[in-house]
């Protein structure tokens, strides 16, 4: 009895959308583990250990997004031998995706490679000098995706949308809107082309800055609280489901 009330205790404090994530990935994932690769940026860094390269390595996998969908996906499926790395660099660009590629994606050979790359190849233009435009951006993030299907026919796509919150305090609005929105309809474009599955992380923050304040959620507005990275973690989720 004390173990059944318990249980429904914890359960009345998941939010719907969680319960509904965790039913969807025992509904549609019990089937043999497959290979996910995490790709990006800080965000996805999340200050992992970059000496940790082994797969389900709660040092290498940070303490971001990757990690908080890693640890469901986990212990969800204890059965079925899913492996999980985090290859995220915190300030990265498309282009230092590509200068690493070999080892830190094609190697490793996804099954699902996740991507979300795109905050700094704009941010970077108007704090560390860099040249890089809209169009560069589009080309190179369609070049490692091509370069990614030649080596790996089989492998599927998700793309995380970047983002960024009015609010947040290194944002200012009059320099990055409406370019940066440019880039985020640049990434949408690459994941149509490519049959990826697109997260759409500027619309779940937009939705959350409902319930509670950009501080709370994304406090720069660009990296992640524990409580938006909970918000990524389950959407990456609902995603992977997507992709089966």
């Amino acid at each position: 009895m004390k173990k059944s009330a318990l249980g429904a205790a914890v359960g009345a404090h998941i939010p719907a959308f969680a319960q509904d994530s965790i039913s969807q990935l025992e509904s549609h994932l019990s089937l043999e583990g497959m290979t996910v690769v995490f790709q990006g940026d800080s965000i996805t860094d999340a200050g992992r250990n970059k000496e940790s390269q082994s797969p389900n390595s709660s040092s290498g996998l940070g303490r971001g997004y990757a990690y908080l969908a890693s640890a469901q996906l986990l212990a969800r499926q204890p059965k079925h031998n899913w492996t999980c790395h985090n290859r995220g660099i915190s300030g990265n660009k498309v282009f230092q995706l590509a200068d690493r590629w070999k080892a830190d994606c094609l190697d490793l050979k996804p099954d699902v490679l996740s991507v979300l790359i795109g905050v700094n190849d704009y941010w970077h233009t108007l704090t560390h000098d860099y040249k890089g435009t809209v169009d560069v951006y589009e080309e190179d993030y369609r070049n490692l995706l091509k370069l990614t299907k030649a080596a790996l026919p089989d492998v599927r796509f998700i793309i995380g949308e970047p983002f960024s919150l009015q609010g947040g305090t290194a944002i200012e609005p009059a320099d990055w809107y409406p370019m940066f929105d440019r880039y985020r309809r640049a990434a949408k474009k690459i994941a149509e082309e490519f049959d990826a599955v697109w997260i759409p992380y500027q619309q779940i923050f937009d939705e959350a800055l409902a319930d509670a304040d950009v501080e709370y959620w994304c406090p720069d507005g660009v990296h992640p609280s524990v409580a938006g990275n909970y918000l990524m973690a389950d959407a990456w989720l609902k995603a992977l489901k997507e992709t089966m």
